[in-house]
């Protein structure tokens, strides 16, 4: 695969283990044994993904989750003991892609991050461009625009607002949305759809508008 992966996880036998897994699967692993050791490695380097444990001393994962959206929109997948629905509702709106609860069987995690990884290489067709309500979309490049203002977007806001803008005015319901953007594997919540919404409208700001709430159906993007 040789896909490299950063694994940040304050556990030395756990973060070792993480590493020789992937090792085996020809990927890249990365060591990171905190936070802010992880920040440092993400300025000086690309990763395809990173494996994000949420309790660490020094600095949690979820503020390096923070940190890494605002300039960065590398796959993540947050490693975590919490099981509470509003802590990964908080991982979501910051920015994270997916959540693996522990104890987590090493296959499926690697299955996952895997899938994210393809989903994020494949996210579109060469030379194809979108337009609706303002909005641009490059799929080559990976620019957004709203107006002539470029928009950061993390991967799934801007596979959201993909899928939205190739069913242009369509209703997309919640459960469709997941299973495009999110997976037939995912485990969450629909409301994670609703949380990535949410913060995909503050960025498109007054040109979010045309991304409307269908009571009890979904959302659909006017043209």
């Amino acid at each position: 695969m040789n896909n490299r992966i950063l694994i940040v996880e304050d556990e030395r036998k756990l973060r070792e283990v993480l590493c020789d897994y992937f090792a085996s699967k020809g990927d890249l692993p990365v060591q990171a044994a905190n936070g802010r050791q992880a920040l440092d490695l993400l300025e000086e380097e690309a990763f395809d993904a990173v494996l994000l444990d949420i309790m660490m001393p020094q600095l949690d994962g979820l503020s390096v989750c923070r940190a890494v959206r605002r300039e960065n929109d590398v796959p993540i997948i947050l490693l975590t003991a919490l099981s509470d629905e509003e802590d990964k509702l908080l991982g979501y709106e910051l920015g994270a892609d997916d959540y693996v609860t522990k104890p987590f069987i090493m296959s499926v995690l690697y299955a996952k991050t895997v899938a994210l990884i393809k989903r994020n290489q494949r996210n579109v067709l060469t030379g194809q461009r979108m337009e609706a309500g303002g909005i641009t979309l490059d799929l080559t490049a990976r620019i957004v625009l709203a107006g002539k203002r470029e928009v950061v977007l993390t991967p799934k806001e801007f596979s959201l607002l993909r899928c939205l803008m190739q069913n242009k005015n369509l209703v997309m319901s919640r459960e469709q949305l997941l299973v495009k953007c999110w997976g037939y594997d995912y485990e969450g919540e629909s409301r994670a759809v609703d949380t990535h919404i949410k913060r995909l409208r503050e960025k498109l700001g007054e040109h979010a508008s045309c991304i409307k709430t269908v009571i009890k159906a979904g959302y659909r993007l006017e043209g």
